[in-house]
């Protein structure tokens, strides 16, 4: 047994050598929260992985301490050979990541956009018109370069955030949940040019969804976590081949997390009892209210004696109307 033990840990070691990203025993505690619980895998150079689970599984937090966003509460995360802890800034200029919520100024072109990541990568800026342009095009962005993103498409909007998190050429692509939101063929637009992306510059992609079937269809491998523990990790036919040959991976999830894939992509829990109401005077908006009073504190009524507390409960001290109305 000793042996047989020996000889897996050396495999594992000799898996994990040259893994660009590496997990070992990551914790995160929000109090007495735990949200990662010793989570440990690693994902090779080049390889597209998925994380997939319910809602408050984890998965956003285990992306954020990738990213350096989080710090661990133990544990370690290595990316590219740097520690997220102790080596934030090597880190950084190793990955890109796209959030979960857009995050492109809506106010600036698209070409603005770029120009402004370019800096914030310290691209030299004899290079930056070059990468920016390449970029674009790589995204099928040119045409709507000048124009304000605001204007853009959903789909467009995240194609625009991935070519920012690309300029510096990374060697991790780290994306939460890319494409929710969106419709089918603004999916398929954004995966589609993901696809290119990787090609072109060889990155290892690591993203979070909901939808089984983009899972399924794009990665190489995932793991599947639950309470903040990794429930299953595998490609999607070994994972699937666990329940059978007829099995899905929306199969697979329930089966491991109790939890069931709305149409939507959405995770769902069966309903929660209802719960009893508490008794108590709620606060109710004053019958009469002046533009000075509902902008309390100022502008404010020299001659208004009520207190926060009086207003805030719907009452004035001189009279049955507006704190700001006289006697």
């Amino acid at each position: 047994m000793d042996a047989l033990a020996t000889r897996e840990k050396a495999a594992q070691s000799a898996l994990t050598a040259g893994a660009i990203v590496e997990a070992r025993d990551l914790t995160r505690r929000f109090g007495a929260l735990t949200a990662v619980d010793h989570i440990s895998f690693s994902i090779a150079p080049g390889e597209v992985f998925a994380l997939i689970g319910p809602n408050g599984a984890g998965k956003s937090t285990l992306m954020k301490m990738f990213t350096t966003l989080l710090p661990p509460t133990s544990g370690q995360a290595i990316i590219a050979g740097f520690d997220v802890a102790q080596q934030p800034q090597q880190v950084r200029s190793h990955i890109g990541y796209v959030p979960q919520v857009l995050s492109a100024d809506g106010e600036l072109t698209g070409y603005e956009n770029m120009l402004l990541s370019a800096r914030l990568y310290l691209i030299p800026a004899a290079e930056r018109a070059g990468k920016v342009a390449a970029a674009l095009a790589m995204m099928h962005l040119t045409d709507a370069k000048d124009r304000l993103v605001q204007t853009y498409s959903g789909g467009m909007a995240r194609r625009l955030e991935i070519a920012q998190s690309t300029l510096h050429r990374p060697a991790v692509l780290f994306m939460d949940e890319p494409t929710v939101g969106l419709d089918p063929g603004g999916r398929r637009a954004v995966w589609e040019h993901v696809e290119t992306l990787q090609r072109e510059i060889g990155a290892a992609v690591v993203f979070s969804t909901h939808y089984m079937d983009e899972a399924e269809a794009v990665c190489d491998r995932l793991a599947l976590i639950s309470g903040g523990k990794v429930a299953a990790i595998g490609t999607p036919d070994e994972l699937k081949a666990r329940l059978g040959a007829d099995a899905s991976l929306d199969d697979v999830f329930t089966e491991l997390t109790g939890a069931r894939i709305a149409s939507t992509g959405a995770v769902s829990r069966p309903p929660r009892p209802p719960q009893r109401r508490r008794r108590g005077r709620s606060w109710r908006r004053p019958a009469t209210i002046s533009p000075r009073c509902w902008r309390w504190p100022r502008p404010r009524s020299p001659s208004c004696a009520t207190t926060r507390s009086s207003w805030s409960a719907g009452r004035c001290s001189r009279s049955s109307g507006c704190c700001c109305s006289a006697r």
